[in-house]
């Protein structure tokens, strides 16, 4: 069996930056209310004829790993999107990267996974190398946010946390015995998958139908609901466990982390985590405080920008983790 690795790393946000004071215009918040609920300080929105889409972005991103994977973009066999905010209902962005980026007809999946899509792309992309079909994977994740949140006193609660950008990966078969992703681990629990969720408009609730009940314009649902204490007393739990679960499964232990880059939801979250296994700063990974919670995107472009600072290097093991929305969660074990 075939060993996959991380070959190439690349990320984008737009050049918009939106600050919590800049939010303050909008809504009844404040820059401590919002740094003491989650760490965030700004984040990057796209701005209206700035030419972003959440698969432009995507692209952006995919273009600067496939450099820095030092192929050509007509050596990638497959390309995996993660994304909860496509650019259409359908086709997925999957396809439209392959065209913007005129890649050789290839196969090209949607993963709709959101905070945790990145992990499960990640995964997909792990196993279609180790059975040997395909050589070298785009892995993606892009998120447009910023188009869909409710920017009154009523949204502030979930309005104030999402960010936009793009991160992407290229996997490629590994030459080198143990070096590369060690495993994946994914779970699932769907009971509480309205805890955390957009309802409408979809194919329940399509947008006719959403008008006819709501004339006057109030409470129209479209906007994301988020459980917030629910659901970070899951998140935390289920972090914790996944990245034992990984650790377990190769014979690792807490102390042989080199890095951990936890999916950037909140602050407070990632803390936990490092407390928790007493890792020291220079083993966690958090740039939440610039990026705001880019879903899909949130672990690729820490992931790159950890890199790009020399914070990992190789022979480093670094655990990727994730937890949102389904619920779904998972790890990434991988020995650089």
């Amino acid at each position: 069996m075939y060993q996959s690795k991380i070959a190439g790393l690349g990320s984008y946000v737009p050049e918009n930056v939106v600050t919590n004071d800049d939010l303050s215009k909008l809504m009844d918040t404040n820059d401590a209310w919002i740094q003491e609920r989650t760490g965030i300080q700004e984040r990057h929105h796209i701005k209206k004829g700035d030419g972003n889409t959440t698969s432009i972005m995507g692209a952006k991103a995919a273009k600067i790993a496939i450099e820095r994977a030092n192929i050509s973009k007509d050596d990638i066999d497959f390309i995996v999107f993660a994304t909860l905010s496509p650019d259409y209902y359908f086709p997925g962005c999957g396809v439209q990267v392959q065209e913007i980026l005129d890649i050789n007809t290839c196969p090209a999946l949607d993963v709709r996974n959101q905070c945790s899509g990145f992990i499960y792309a990640l995964s997909v992309a792990d196993q279609f190398i180790k059975t040997g079909m395909y050589k070298n994977i785009l892995v993606i994740g892009s998120e447009n946010h910023s188009g869909g949140l409710d920017f009154t006193t009523r949204g502030r609660s979930v309005s104030v946390i999402f960010g936009d950008g793009a991160g992407a990966a290229v996997l490629t078969r590994s030459n080198h015995n143990g070096q590369g992703i060690l495993s994946t681990h994914l779970h699932s629990e769907g009971k509480h998958a309205l805890e955390l969720s957009l309802k409408g408009p979809s194919t329940n609730h399509w947008v006719p139908e959403i008008i006819a009940e709501n004339p006057q314009g109030d409470d129209i649902p479209y906007y994301p609901y988020m459980n917030g204490q629910f659901v970070f007393k899951h998140a935390i739990t289920r972090f914790s466990e996944v990245i034992m679960e990984g650790l377990k499964a190769n014979g690792l232990e807490v102390k042989d982390i080199d890095m951990l880059i936890p999916h950037q939801a909140n602050l407070r979250i990632s803390q936990f985590i490092q407390q928790k296994f007493k890792l020291s700063d220079d083993k966690v990974y958090n740039n939440i405080q610039k990026y705001g919670n880019t879903t899909a995107a949130s672990i690729p472009i820490a992931l790159t920008e950890a890199w790009e600072n020399g914070k990992i290097k190789e022979g480093d093991l670094v655990v990727l983790a994730a937890f949102g929305s389904g619920f779904t969660w998972g790890s990434a074990i991988i020995e650089w």
